[in-house]
């Protein structure tokens, strides 16, 4: 049975979490999808809107005050939850890591990550390949929950490593055991990736399991694919992550969804034109207060911003009829009047392609052998932490 779901003795309204994503959930981008969720528009409930979690943060990283790090866990004071996913594979690491968290009050919500799949952190032991390890999985997570305190640690995780080596029953259930406020199942393993359909008969599974709230995601779309899958498999939210790629308006249709409303914004070139161009000036107005961090580079914060939000583009215009010097001059953009300048050449009148609904957006690949240190499936109660299985770096 679904229920209220709550985070902190805060409820999550509409039970909607952004996932963390490389690149993209930086403080622009969540401010972003913020300001389009219709709950924040119009200030009606500032405790709605959801839950926006910064990129994944390394435990490594974070306690040695890795520079990039420290710029990654900066929060808009609009943020009410402050959001911070951290990856580690070491429980002292993690615990140190969490600990600091609270005695800097750098967030108000620990996530864990149990869910990459990219071969550099599977073959170190660490994301989906983790929770194999059960007893190290155990302990990792019991680290974080007791360093927090009051602070609430939620886990996300994967399937397993393949269909034959599948994690999430009881990794579920140990999360669980030690303390976590909820658990998000991508319903794929790290073998899939992101290829084929997500499975949600194993996040109504996981549900049927668990009494701590137990959150979805995979193939959520559009609003309409969330209200699916909470009444095809009685989960108490979902998780958003390549849906809201150049649609951060998607967070408003989803509280309009959840709020039983029919309405789904469908912008025009124009409208989309002018989201691009607020995102941009976003990424440029964050780097402009990170001079200290980026005086290594020899480029001013708005090239450097309009760098970053060149990736975008092709998110943003995918299905519009926009001819491709245009396009390639968009990605290629170095600077605000220039961005301006070519927005402006956009049809504005190009109605919204009907064809990209409902179909995936981002990173699409094949399934694949993942890649796990030596002996990895040999011994599930093995406690050892792999050598050289912490990464420094965070974002992915």
């Amino acid at each position: 049975m679904t229920r209220q779901l709550s985070l902190a003795g805060r409820p999550v309204v509409p039970p909607v979490v952004l996932a963390p994503m490389a690149g993209i959930t930086n403080l622009p981008f969540r401010k972003l999808c913020r300001e389009l969720s219709r709950f924040t528009a119009r200030k009606q409930r500032r405790e709605g809107a959801g839950i926006y979690v910064c990129e994944m943060i390394t435990t490594v990283a974070l306690t040695e005050r890795n520079p990039k790090t420290m710029r990654l866990i900066e929060f808009d004071p609009e943020e009410e939850v402050r959001s911070l996913q951290l990856y580690g594979v070491d429980p002292a690491g993690m615990r140190e890591a969490v600990r600091m968290v609270v005695d800097e009050d750098l967030a108000d919500h620990v996530d864990l990550n149990f869910g990459c799949p990219v071969p550099k952190v599977t073959r170190r032991g660490g994301g989906s390949a983790l929770p194999w390890k059960r007893r190290l999985f155990r302990e990792i997570v019991t680290a974080a929950v007791d360093a927090a305190g009051d602070l609430p640690v939620t886990v996300k995780m994967r399937k397993g490593i393949d269909d034959d080596h599948l994690t999430y029953r009881e990794a579920g259930l140990i999360a669980q055991d030690a303390g976590v406020a909820w658990v998000a199942l991508h319903g794929r393993t790290a073998a899939e990736r992101y290829s084929g359909v997500a499975d949600w008969e194993a996040i109504a599974d996981l549900k049927g399991r668990l009494d701590v709230p137990v959150l979805g995601n995979g193939d959520v779309w559009e609003a309409d694919d969330a209200l699916r899958m909470v009444a095809e498999t009685g989960c108490d939210g979902v998780v958003v992550g390549r849906g809201c790629l150049g649609r951060p308006w998607l967070f408003g249709d989803l509280e309009a969804g959840f709020n039983g409303r029919t309405e789904r914004r469908m912008p025009a070139l124009g409208e989309v034109a002018k989201v691009m161009g607020r995102h941009a000036a976003l990424l440029v107005e964050w780097l402009a207060g990170a001079e200290s961090y980026e005086s290594r580079r020899n480029i001013s914060a708005e090239e450097h911003g309009c760098k970053e939000f060149r990736k975008h583009v092709a998110w943003y215009l995918k299905g519009f009829p926009v001819g491709g010097e245009l396009r390639r001059a968009l990605s290629m953009v170095s600077s605000l009047n220039e961005l301006e300048d070519l927005l402006g050449k956009l049809d504005a009148a190009a109605p919204f392609p009907e064809s990209t609904i409902g179909k995936p957006r981002g990173r699409t690949n094949s399934p694949g052998k993942v890649t796990l240190p030596e002996g990895w499936l040999e011994d599930r109660d093995d406690r050892t932490v792999p050598v050289g299985a912490e990464i420094d770096s965070s974002g992915g």
